[in-house]
């Protein structure tokens, strides 16, 4: 009997024990259900997009393009030595300022001791010419001589006097002092951007051994890509971005001066510059971002930066349909460092996401 009674009480614990293991399955099928159900809900669950709407821009740019800050043709002057020589003193190193005028180096060669010479001889036969003319001319009014002799004397004047201006305007170039000296000198206020010349070395015709740039006076140059080329003219205004130490950029206007009329070959773009009003921090040689202004008053969609992406070598923002992100293709015709501008594949109202486009475009690839 009590054989028995052991057996039931086993029975009785397996089928416990059986009883709690499937509702242990059935609570985990459920909470497995439930789980699924929640993810296919929200597909973003745990991504903080943030979502920002489209609105429309009046008056788009026709485009963005980098630029590089140059001087202007007329800002360049090269200082020269009318004659060849040594240099004897050098006074200004490359990125100083001088003024107008202003002293850059002494040299000294033998042609302008010649043309000293040269100078005092003119001088003396111009006298000469002066002296014999004046006697001539006195004795032809007496009928003494000739008219014509009076006229020969009177022409060997005039030549002097043209051999003697020659001289003196040989003299004066490169302020010609004794024994050969010439002071090379500033032509315009500016900076000396090359010093071609050392103390003791030759200074000669066929390179300039000074290079002056004027300041405040700056230009853009940019390349513009082949579908800008056809639409930018001179006159259009442009809007320059310079970086800053801060994380607003500075911002100065400008126009453009001239495009050219040929693409090259080579980079397919069309060089063209523009002028850029005086602004701190102007330096040639740095680059820039430059927003070409349209004349027509079109409109275009504006977003942040930062919503744009590139898939597959095309721009593309990630637009809200229903509870998930999409990315649809955008044309970009001008971007800054806050805002892009879109003139195809969104319309005014269309909410974009501004943040996790890392995660967006994973989700989009599987």
């Amino acid at each position: 009997m009590r054989h028995w009674d052991n057996m039931r009480s086993r029975s009785l614990a397996s089928l416990a024990a059986l009883a709690a293991f499937a509702m242990l399955s059935a609570c985990s099928d459920s909470a497995e259900e439930v789980t699924a159900v929640d993810a296919g809900a929200d597909p973003l669950a745990g991504l903080e997009i943030e979502a920002v709407e489209a609105t429309e821009l009046a008056n788009v740019p026709i485009g963005n393009v980098p630029g590089t800050i140059v001087f202007p043709p007329e800002a360049r002057v090269a200082v020269t030595a009318p004659f060849p020589g040594a240099a004897v003193r050098v006074y200004v190193v490359e990125g100083q300022f001088v003024r107008r005028g202003q002293a850059l180096a002494l040299v000294r060669a033998a042609e302008p001791v010649q043309i000293r010479g040269a100078l005092a001889r003119a001088q003396s036969e111009v006298g000469l010419a002066e002296a014999r003319a004046r006697r001539l001319n006195q004795l032809a009014e007496e009928g003494i001589i000739a008219a014509s002799r009076a006229d020969e004397a009177n022409a060997a004047l005039a030549q002097a006097r043209a051999s003697l201006s020659e001289q003196r305007g040989l003299a004066s170039l490169g302020g010609v002092g004794p024994e050969g000296a010439m002071t090379l000198s500033a032509p315009i206020s500016g900076r000396v951007s090359h010093v071609g010349v050392v103390t003791g070395g030759p200074v000669d015709l066929m390179e300039a051994p000074f290079v002056v740039e004027a300041e405040g006076a700056y230009q853009i140059e940019m390349q513009l890509p082949e579908r800008l080329a056809r639409v930018v003219r001179p006159g259009m205004p442009v809007e320059v971005s310079l970086p800053t130490e801060g994380d607003e950029p500075l911002l100065t206007g400008g126009q453009i001066l001239a495009v050219s009329p040929s693409i090259d070959p080579a980079t397919r773009s069309v060089l063209a510059r523009a002028s850029i009003s005086a602004a701190p921090g102007i330096v040639a040689g740095r680059n820039v971002s430059v927003t070409i202004a349209g004349t027509g008053g079109a409109s275009g969609i504006s977003i942040p930066a930062n919503a744009v992406t590139r898939i597959g070598g095309v721009d593309h923002v990630f637009v809200r349909e229903g509870q998930t992100y999409r990315p649809r293709a955008v044309v970009v015709i001008a971007t800054s460092r806050e805002q892009a501008v879109i003139s195809k594949g969104l319309q005014a109202g269309d909410v974009v996401a501004a943040s996790s486009i890392a995660e967006l475009k994973a989700m989009s690839a599987e």
